[in-house]
């Protein structure tokens, strides 16, 4: 089955989540890996010198041994998170990012992205919401979102959410291995802790704690995921995942499908075929797609 047909036979309960592949389709000079975002921040803020992560160690890793690192700023300034948005603020959208966008907005869906820049947003001008601005934090700014419209909740409609935060905050970037772990004990209170209030122990799954945040949407729409490695370093989204198949495993009623959209490889190595199979058992279908430009123009034309 083609990433399109998947779309088409599945509109009307779809939410997409993508990552920094679509900012570097096709080859695009300004946007960067993830990797070579680190190394200049290294560059930038350590006197050791690095050509290369060395291997064992994850990227998100490689980031808090870069905060321990750091010698010419005080960690509590964020400084190197206000670098990242510095180092991204220039980026800018292209046909497929509109493209993408505008069939996003025709469906109705929610897009959530582990980026950090404002491409999406900008790509339709839209404008920014809150679902709600009491115990706003830019720390975990996970009830703003952007759309061109407000929403009565995060799966009611389009928007763009951000999971590892995003530069209008620089506070709420997440890169490090301890980042991600704040994001998990944030989540897991929203999820687990709050008595009836918890995901699992609400009646009514639209009542429940984090409603009115992104997280809504993991657990309660079919997510479509593409442009996004989903490589042993992200532990976060991979964490929501396992949490989201338990839940659907405790309520199958409530159950929702998954897609992970990759270009086909008739050689993938040990690393790739491991991370199919762990999607597999999160309940995720492979989509493979022919090419690149299969994913990130075609479907979306």
């Amino acid at each position: 089955m083609t990433f399109k047909t998947i779309i088409e036979q599945n509109k009307d309960d779809i939410a997409f989540i993508v990552g920094n592949g679509i900012n570097r389709y096709p080859n695009n000079p300004k946007a960067i890996s993830w990797d070579a975002l680190l190394m200049k921040l290294w560059q930038q803020f350590s006197p050791d010198e690095f050509k290369e992560i060395p291997k064992g160690v994850t990227i998100t890793e490689f980031y808090d041994l870069l905060d321990l690192a750091n010698t010419k700023t005080n960690p509590l300034n964020f400084s190197i998170q206000q670098a990242v948005c510095e180092l991204l603020e220039d980026w800018s959208f292209n046909k497929h990012h509109k493209a993408f966008m505008q069939s996003a907005q025709g469906l109705n869906a929610p897009v959530l992205t582990t980026n950090f820049d404002l491409i999406l947003p900008a790509a339709l001008k839209l404008k920014q919401f809150h679902t709600r601005t009491k115990g706003f934090t830019d720390f975990y700014p996970w009830t703003t979102y952007y759309s061109d419209r407000e929403l009565a909740g995060p799966a009611d409609g389009f928007g763009v959410w951000f999971v590892n935060g995003l530069v209008k905050y620089h506070r709420s970037i997440r890169l490090g291995l301890s980042h991600y772990m704040g994001s998990v004990e944030k989540a897991r209170n929203y999820i687990h802790k709050g008595g009836s209030k918890s995901l699992y122990q609400v009646r009514d799954n639209s009542k429940w704690q984090g409603y009115d945040t992104w997280l809504h949407i993991v657990f309660n729409k079919s997510l479509c995921i593409f442009g996004l490695g989903l490589g042993e370093s992200e532990v976060f989204i991979r964490w929501l995942l396992i949490e989201r198949a338990k839940y659907f495993k405790k309520y199958p009623k409530r159950a929702k499908k998954g897609w992970y959209v990759i270009p086909r490889n008739e050689n993938p190595d040990a690393a790739t075929i491991g991370k199919l199979r762990f999607l597999k058992g999160l309940g995720f279908e492979l989509v493979e797609a022919d090419d690149y430009a299969d994913i990130y123009e075609k479907t979306w034309r």
